[in-house]
């Protein structure tokens, strides 16, 4: 008995199969019309959309020194109260630069730098502006007052400023780690404009790296500016002390007693500890040097973006081809459950 119901409910299955078949196939003009309609709209959204250019530039970030060769330099500058650098600083980490590249300041740094792009010298940002067609949208906008970064800035400029680098930072500029292994990381950005992105992802990396330079050569700068100035000054109380010296040392050339010669021991004492000094000082002057001349920066670039640069834009074949098939499955959906649904009714 129950494999009997089993052979009627097959049966009856197989009949609504073949139900559903015929009316699909009444059904089969209107939706090869629906497919060709996605298939021209898909060939039509791949058309109008903008073709737009990717720059990658791929660089490392230094870790800290466990070992210098500045390490004997350091601690015999140290040794005369003096501390002329040399240490790595966690500011400019690994993980920190990854969040720097997209930080305001530096975004905005860069947008103000000028770069000659289709032949135009400018500002980078006047530059993102005439692209993106936001000028234009000044123009056709009376509400709207262009503004101008070429000259002194208002608190307008600093309003737009931040809604471009909102918009860079929202989907076209990506800072990634190449991989968990390596240390190597990715920039890059998009642009309608092959030009601007090439030369924005390179600005935006140069002034990372003068960041780095000023960071972390602050310390040793300022040890060799209090150097130098001490050198200045000390050398300049020798050459004073050895002229009244020498003065006094004339004019005591005939004197034989001790008392008379007193002031003449006591210069001459003067000018041996201000040279001792002066040596001391210029001695830890020139290792400053050295300290100042090895900084390296912490930003070394790998790779730079050559034109041209990669494109990105779906191709029309692939987004034809989509609409065929969103075309055909959703027509053929929709009349599967309007007859699911009728038939409901029906009973």
């Amino acid at each position: 008995m129950e494999q009997y119901n089993d052979e009627i409910q097959l049966k009856d299955i197989l009949i609504k199969l073949s139900e559903y078949k015929t009316y699909l196939l009444k059904k089969k003009f209107t939706i090869v019309l629906i497919s060709f309609f996605c298939l021209v709209l898909g060939i039509v959204i791949g058309i109008c959309t903008e073709t737009k250019y990717n720059a990658e530039l791929t660089f490392v970030v230094e870790g800290e020194k466990k070992g210098s060769s500045l390490g004997a330099m350091s601690g015999l500058a140290s040794q005369f109260g003096f501390d002329i650098g040399g240490g790595s600083s966690a500011t400019f980490s690994q993980n920190n630069t990854l969040e720097l590249l997209k930080s305001r300041g530096v975004v905005e740094v860069t947008l103000m730098q000028h770069a000659k792009i289709d032949g135009k010298e400018d500002l980078l940002i006047e530059h993102y502006l005439e692209i993106n067609k936001i000028k234009d949208a000044w123009k056709e906008n009376e509400d709207l007052t262009p503004v101008s970064f070429n000259g002194s800035l208002t608190y307008e400029n600093d309003s737009v400023s931040g809604d471009v680098w909102r918009s860079i930072i929202k989907d076209k500029l990506v800072v990634e780690l190449h991989s968990d292994e390596a240390n190597i990381i990715n920039l890059s950005y998009t642009s309608v404009n092959e030009g601007f992105a090439k030369e924005f992802v390179e600005a935006l990396i140069e002034q990372m790296s003068k960041m780095y330079i000023v960071h972390q050569t602050a310390q040793a700068n300022n040890t060799l500016d209090f150097l130098q100035n001490r050198a200045d000054s000390v050398f300049g109380e020798l050459e004073i002390a050895e002229l009244e010296f020498a003065k006094v040392k004339d004019i005591n050339q005939r004197i034989v007693k001790a008392s008379g010669r007193l002031k003449e021991l006591q210069l001459m004492r003067r000018v041996e500890v201000l040279n001792t000094m002066y040596l001391e000082i210029v001695k830890n002057l020139e290792l400053s040097k050295i300290t100042l001349l090895n900084q390296t920066p912490i930003i070394n670039i790998i790779d730079k973006p050559i034109l041209p640069l990669q494109v990105e834009k779906k191709s029309k074949t692939v987004l034809g081809l989509l609409g065929v098939f969103l075309g055909g499955f959703l027509s053929l959906i929709f009349f599967v459950f309007r007859k699911l649904f009728k038939d409901a009714l029906s009973e």
